[in-house]
């Protein structure tokens, strides 16, 4: 027998011995009943918190936050009709909590009298983590862009200055908005290098604009972006310094993964 007939044997004997595993095989072989995944109620209307969420804002206290400039105060936006509106006098507020791998949803409201233009209309920003050490972080962008034109990496539903939205997905000002963000922290090695980077994925108004995307670092307005070691860390809005009318936020809440 040549070399040619007996590889066709082999093959032949491989594929019978194939065909008769595969009628022996059973459904069953395949399926595991445990562990039994946890009973999660999801929210009566969309956008409601499901039951094992953290309630980050009700509507009705800013309990669950403090000023980013002394944390040991309470946040000091304006709470009224449901929501929380951006005091620039103020500054940035954060959770009192610090989170790592979530779930967010966030709702955001932009005036419907707004002015400005580019990056001075209705600007704001939700550093999905806020660095413990002060300024920095990495930031989900806030801003007007209904109709009104600024770079691409800088519009609503970006990554700052590091990734555009896959679509444009805003709203009218004055309608509310929303955001459904999971976050994939960045991970240390003990020397401080980086493990592994962090990931987002983000849903605007129900549209995916990031799809999954690996940060390259923090989100600076001016430099390049790079990796500190850090580890949990608050979620911090941000009060931005434009001249433009004060944008909202309510119905906030997160689930820890």
């Amino acid at each position: 027998m040549n070399r040619k007939r007996w590889m066709i044997g082999v093959i032949l004997s491989a594929m019978v011995i194939t065909a008769t595993a595969q009628e022996k095989a059973k459904p069953e072989d395949t399926e595991y009943w445990t562990p039994v995944p946890k009973v999660v109620t999801p929210g009566k209307v969309l956008g409601d918190a499901p039951s094992d969420a953290i309630i980050l804002f009700d509507g009705k206290n800013l309990d669950q936050w403090v000023a980013t400039k002394d944390s040991a105060s309470n946040a000091k936006w304006k709470v009224a009709d449901k929501a929380m509106t951006v005091e620039k006098s103020v500054g940035d507020i954060q959770t009192k909590r610090s989170f790592t791998d979530y779930q967010l949803h966030i709702e955001y409201r932009i005036p419907a009298n707004i002015t400005g233009t580019s990056q001075a209309r209705g600007n704001s920003g939700i550093f999905l983590a806020a660095f413990p050490w002060g300024a920095g972080g990495y930031e989900l962008q806030v801003l007007d862009n209904y109709n009104n034109p600024t770079y691409v990496n800088g519009q609503a539903g970006s990554i700052y200055k590091q990734s555009p939205p896959l679509v444009n997905a805003c709203r009218k000002p004055g309608e509310w908005q929303s955001y459904d963000v999971v976050w994939t922290a960045p991970r240390f090695n003990e020397d401080g290098s980086l493990k592994s980077p962090a990931r987002v994925t983000v849903l605007q108004n129900g549209v995916l604009v990031q799809n999954n995307f690996e940060l390259k670092g923090d989100t600076p307005y001016i430099g390049q972006p790079s990796y500190k070691k850090h580890g949990a860390a608050p979620i911090k809005l941000q009060a931005h310094g434009d001249k433009s009318e004060p944008i909202s936020y309510r119905n906030i809440w997160l689930r820890e993964l």
